[in-house]
């Protein structure tokens, strides 16, 4: 399993504080800037402990993507119709979090398509989440007539999404909001499943 911690010496409270320094570090300086000495250095703490325990850079950054990422919501809502399925997705965001995830695969994205491990993590935590949410609310959509089943731009939900929570910082320079995630949603995403 991805993130896993090795060993058992580190308590909770200073592994914690051990993630922040990693995800600290990721936002100051991106992936390839951070370093084992630098996250030893921040966290008081022997490099040699974080190489026993996490292998390398990419053990602990997937473990600190592991711990702060909170995964998608288990429970799909199910409105009676897919607008009201898609405003419920954008009501379970919180704008702090939703920037945390943005930040950590800002960090980590372009490293992701170089390391198995951390592409892996980023799988794991946020893309297949997406898909195991997203497609039973789109067949019930399909199955209320709101959508064509031949509709291919059902297949590309999750990039749409996806594509809706990380644009905004990178054209714009602003983190993604609730209320601009919704406006997405209603502008580019139900026009494109053809359900505006």
């Amino acid at each position: 399993m991805v993130g896993e911690v090795r060993s058992g010496r580190l308590g909770p409270g200073r592994a914690e504080e051990l993630y922040h320094a990693v995800v600290d570090l990721l936002t100051e300086q991106g992936y390839e800037a951070l370093t084992m000495d630098a996250v030893a250095s921040r966290v008081h703490m022997s490099k040699a402990t974080l190489y026993r325990q996490w292998g390398g850079k990419d053990g602990l950054v997937a473990s600190a993507l592991k711990h702060f990422v909170t995964p998608i919501a288990q429970d799909i809502p199910d409105t009676g119709s897919l607008r009201g399925d898609l405003d419920a997705f954008v009501d379970g965001f919180d704008d702090e979090e939703t920037a945390r995830r943005a930040s950590l695969m800002r960090g980590i994205g372009q490293a992701a398509h170089e390391d198995a491990e951390l592409e892996a993590a980023l799988r794991e935590l946020i893309v297949e989440p997406c898909r195991r949410y997203f497609t039973p609310m789109l067949r019930r959509a399909m199955a209320r007539g709101e959508l064509a089943p031949e509709n291919t731009a059902v297949d590309f939900i999750v990039h749409m999404v996806l594509g809706g929570v990380l644009a905004p910082e990178i054209m714009e320079g602003r983190m993604v909001t609730q209320a601009g995630l919704r406006r997405y949603v209603h502008a580019v995403v139900l026009p494109a499943l053809g359900a505006a």
